[in-house]
C-alpha cells in the first residue's frame, strides 16, 4: 500500500486538467484578442488606403491648379499688352494724324478688360468696360431718393459713381501699377486696370485653397479620429513627420517614436504620389494590451486565491491530522500499559520459580523496550524536552540492541571519532530515528548485507551517517522518502522516515536527508544535530 504514490498520482492528474483548462481559457482569450488586432489592423489598412487615394486627389489638384496658373499668367500678360496698346491708342488719338483707323479700331476692341483713367492726381476723368455700375447706381439712387429732384439725384450718382470708381483704384493698384499716357500738349493722365479674368483668379484662389485643405486634412482627420490606434505616418525620404495621434510627440521624439512603434506594432507603405511614399508605424490600442495582460492577470490572482486557500486548508488538515496521531499515539501508549505491567509480574514469577536466568534477563530487556516505546508514544504531540546527552552512548545502545535482533547475516558496525560528545538530545526519540533508518535499511538489503553507522564532531555540528549496501533509492524518489505514505515494501504505511524528519528537524533543530545513493550499491542518510 503506497498512499503517497496514490495521492501523487491524483495531483498529477488534477494538475493536467488545471493546465488543460488554462490552456483552453487562454486559447479562448488571446483568440478574442487576435480578431480585435485584426480588426484595429483593418482600419489603419482603411485609413492607410484613404490617405493614399486623398493623395491622388491631392496630386491631380496639383496639376490642375500648376496647369490653370500657367494659363492665367499668360493671360494676364496678355491684358496687360492689351491695356498698354490701348494706352497708347489714347495718346495717338489726340495726335494729328491722316487715318485714325487702326487706333480706333484698337480702342474698340478692349471691350474685356476694366478700365479707369485718372488725372495724376488720381481724380476720376473716365471709365470703360466697368460693366453696369451705371444702373446699379441709378437703380439705388431711384429707389432710396424716389422724392427727391433728378438734379439732385445726378449730383448724388457722381458722387457715389466716383467714390466706387477711387476705391475700385485702391483695390485694382494692388494688382497692378498704374500706366501713365501722355496726351496731346503735354498732358498726363494715369490709366488703372484690373484683370478680365477676374473671376477666373478666383476661382483659381478657391482650387488653391481647396488643394491646401486636402494636405492639411492629412493631420485633421488623424487626429479628430479618436477610434484609430496610435499613429505616426512619416515621409519615408524625407522621415519628416507628416501627421500623428500621439499626444506625446514633438520634434525632439520621432526617432524614439518610430522605434518604440517598430517594435510594438508594424507599418503600411503608402504610395503619396509617383515620386514619393510614406510610411504610417502604428501599434496596437492600450485596450488590446490589457485584454492580453488581463487573462494572465486574472489566473495570476485565482492562483493565489487557490495557494492561499490551499495552504489554508492544508494547516488545517494537518492540525486536525497531528491531533488524531497524536491521540492514537497516546491511547496505544495507555493501552500497552496494562499488559506491560502483567509481563513484569510474570517475569517476576518466573524468576521466583528459578527459570533460567538468561531467559528471564532477556525477557526483562523486551519488557524495558516496551516501555521505552510507549514513552515515545505518549510524548507524541506534546514538546519533547531535550537534555544534555552523550551522542555517542545513546547510538551505542540503539546498535547493540538492534544487534541481538536483525539476522546474523547482516553485519551493523559503529564507528565514533570521539569516546563522548555532549549535545541538547532526547535520548529516546533519538534511539527511534536510528532504530527506524536502520531497519528500512535492513529491509533494502533483503536478509544479507553490511550497516555503518559513524558519528564525527565538526566545530559546533554532529554528523550521523548510516550507510548500507541495499538495494538504493531511484534519483526521481530521492526528494519523496521522507513524505508520508511514501514505501518501497508491499506492506506499511510508510511513515518511519515521516517521523525521523519530524523528530530531528522539529524537536531537535537539525536535519536529515539523503546524502547520496545509487540503485544496486546503497543509500547514505545523514543527520545534523547542533551542539
Amino acid at each position: 500500500m503506497n498512499l503517497y504514490h496514490k495521492k501523487q498520482r491524483w495531483k498529477i492528474a488534477l494538475l493536467g486538467i488545471a493546465i488543460l483548462l488554462v490552456g483552453v481559457s487562454l486559447w479562448f482569450s488571446f483568440n478574442i484578442v487576435s480578431k480585435v488586432q485584426d480588426r484595429e489592423v483593418h482600419r489603419i489598412e482603411q485609413w492607410a488606403d484613404a490617405v493614399e487615394r486623398k493623395s491622388e486627389l491631392v496630386k491631380l489638384t496639383n496639376n490642375a491648379f500648376a496647369e490653370l496658373s500657367s494659363a492665367l499668367e499668360k493671360l494676364k500678360e496678355r491684358d496687360r499688352q492689351k491695356v498698354e496698346m490701348w494706352s497708347m491708342a489714347i495718346e495717338e488719338i489726340n495726335k494729328p494724324l491722316q487715318d485714325y483707323s487702326f487706333v480706333v479700331k484698337i480702342l474698340r476692341e478692349n471691350n474685356a478688360i476694366p478700365i479707369i483713367i485718372t488725372d495724376l492726381n488720381e481724380d476720376i476723368v473716365s471709365s470703360h468696360n466697368i460693366g453696369n455700375i451705371d444702373s446699379i447706381i441709378d437703380n439705388n439712387i431711384q429707389a432710396e431718393f424716389a422724392e427727391m429732384d433728378n438734379s439732385s439725384k445726378d449730383s448724388i450718382f457722381k458722387k457715389v459713381k466716383n467714390d466706387s470708381l477711387k476705391s475700385y483704384i485702391d483695390f485694382w493698384r494692388k494688382a497692378h501699377p498704374p500706366l501713365e499716357i501722355d496726351l496731346y500738349y503735354g498732358e498726363k493722365q494715369k490709366v488703372f486696370y484690373f484683370d478680365s479674368i477676374y473671376f477666373k483668379t478666383q476661382k483659381l484662389i478657391a482650387l488653391e485653397f481647396s488643394r491646401d485643405s486636402l494636405i492639411s486634412s492629412f493631420t485633421d482627420e488623424l487626429v479628430a479620429n479618436e477610434y484609430l490606434v496610435p499613429v505616426l505616418f512619416i515621409d519615408s525620404d524625407s522621415r519628416d513627420v507628416l501627421a500623428t495621434n500621439i499626444p506625446e510627440y514633438d520634434s525632439t521624439n520621432a526617432t524614439s517614436l518610430v522605434q518604440r512603434l517598430k517594435e510594438n506594432g508594424d507599418s503600411i507603405l503608402v504610395e503619396l504620389d509617383g515620386q514619393s511614399t510614406g510610411v504610417i508605424y502604428y501599434e496596437h490600442s492600450e485596450e488590446v494590451t490589457q485584454m492580453k495582460l488581463f487573462p494572465i492577470v486574472q489566473f495570476v490572482i485565482i492562483g493565489l486565491f487557490i495557494l492561499i486557500a490551499y495552504i489554508a486548508f492544508s494547516t488545517f488538515r494537518k492540525a486536525e491530522q497531528d491531533q488524531v496521531w497524536a491521540g492514537m499515539a497516546k491511547e496505544t501508549a495507555h493501552q500497552l500499559g496494562t499488559p506491560i505491567s502483567s509481563l513484569m509480574a510474570w517475569n517476576q514469577l518466573l524468576e521466583s520459580k528459578g527459570v533460567d536466568e538468561s531467559i528471564t534477563v532477556e525477557i526483562n530487556k523486551d519488557i524495558d523496550r516496551l516501555n521505552t516505546v510507549t514513552n515515545r508514544f505518549s510524548k507524541i504531540g506534546s514538546q519533547a524536552v531535550l537534555e544534555s546527552s552523550d551522542i555517542v552512548k545513546i547510538i551505542q545502545n540503539a546498535s547493540d540492541y538492534l544487534k541481538t535482533r536483525i539476522s546474523n547475516k547482516i553485519e551493523l558496525e559503529f564507528i565514533s571519532s570521539k569516546d563522548s560528545i555532549m549535545i541538547p538530545a532526547n535520548s529516546s526519540l533519538i534511539e527511534w530515528v536510528i532504530e527506524n533508518i536502520t531497519k528500512n535499511a535492513v529491509d533494502s538489503m533483503e536478509g544479507r548485507g553490511r550497516i555503518e553507522i559513524r558519528i564525527e564532531q565538526k566545530e559546533d555540528e554532529v554528523f550521523i551517517d548510516i550507510e548500507d549496501n541495499g538495494k538504493g533509492v531511484p534519483a526521481g524518489k530521492l526528494k519523496s522518502v521522507f513524505q508520508p505514505g511514501f514505501t518501497t515494501k508491499k506492506r506499511g504505511w510508510g511513515l518511519g522516515l515521516s517521523l525521523v524528519k519530524r523528530i530531528i528537524e522539529e524537536f531537535h533543530k537539525g536535519k536529515v536527508y539523503v546524502l547520496q545513493s545509487e540503485v544496486g550499491k546503497g543509500t547514505t542518510f545523514r543527520i545534523q544535530l547542533p551542539v
